[in-house]
């Protein structure tokens, strides 16, 4: 049976691979612009907790160490994308974090997942700058983390898909993460979590022709990460707790909702619930 693969963002998530954090990791909070110093013990500790969730959601959970003192390294969404063919190795923007993708390869092909192909300076691109709308269409999001060099990087490494291209705002420049997923998370081939103020026109013109409904994030909900929302399945959603209103929209429209607390893990390095996740197999 296959162990890996699957362009979608929605489908029942079978197999992840995540990174704990690793009580060398907190001393390089400032370098890698934290926004606080991590308590190790509690970040662990939620860490566990959220494992626990994706294994109650039916997904296989791969463990992986790598990259010690690197606390970006918990955000294993970004160094890599994996597709039919095995594991694309990208090259993030944020310099402190270009040895990841070497280093996650090892734990990647100790998991059975085959590197396809891996990409190369010029190329900068983000996983978190990646978002499936479907198998034949991958949305790419140009920003300080990702560069138009990427779009046809990511064309040749995924031949026969749509690769549509997407300028991201500058909001509070290049210190401050902007992904296309701090805007966007599917959560079923026709439903997506959107913040619509910041989001391109071109995203959400492209949305409304493929039948794409909208959850909208209220104002207040966006910078705690109300968009960063993890499919665990369609229209089953793990999401960061602390966002009541755009937890209560999702269930209007659907929606199973399942919490983590992520006041360690998630709120101090800006990383939700997609970014803790490398999804290795979906259904």
């Amino acid at each position: 049976m296959a162990r890996f693969g699957s362009a979608s963002m929605t489908g029942s998530l079978e197999r992840v691979l995540v990174r704990p954090p690793l009580a060398e990791d907190a001393e390089s909070w400032r370098s890698y612009g934290w926004r606080a110093a991590p308590d190790h013990a509690a970040a662990a500790a939620e860490h566990e907790l959220f494992r626990g969730l994706l294994e109650d959601a039916g997904a296989e959970v791969v463990v992986s160490n790598h990259d010690p003192g690197n606390p970006d390294a918990i955000y294993v969404y970004d160094p890599v994308l994996v597709g039919a063919q095995g594991a694309v190795l990208l090259r993030p923007g944020k310099e402190g974090r270009r040895g990841e993708p070497a280093a996650i390869a090892v734990s990647l092909e100790a998991a059975g997942v085959p590197m396809a192909s891996a990409l190369s300076d010029p190329v900068l691109v983000e996983g978190g700058d990646t978002v499936w709308l479907d198998e034949g269409t991958l949305l790419v999001g140009i920003g300080y983390r990702t560069n138009t060099a990427a779009v046809a990087a990511l064309a040749a490494a995924f031949p026969g898909v749509e690769v549509l291209v997407f300028d991201l705002p500058h909001w509070n420049g290049r210190a401050e993460v902007m992904h296309l997923m701090s805007l966007i998370s599917p959560l079923d081939r026709d439903l997506a979590v959107v913040y619509p103020r910041l989001a391109p026109v071109r995203l959400l013109e492209l949305l409304a022709e493929r039948g794409v409904a909208v959850v909208e994030v209220p104002d207040e909900e966006f910078e705690t990460q109300g968009a960063n929302v993890l499919a665990l399945g369609p229209r089953r959603a793990l999401a960061l707790d602390g966002n009541p209103e755009t937890r209560r929209r999702m269930e209007s429209a659907g929606v199973d909702v399942v919490v983590y607390r992520g006041d360690e893990i998630s709120r101090k390095g800006d990383g939700g619930p997609t970014c803790l996740t490398r999804p290795l197999l979906r259904a």
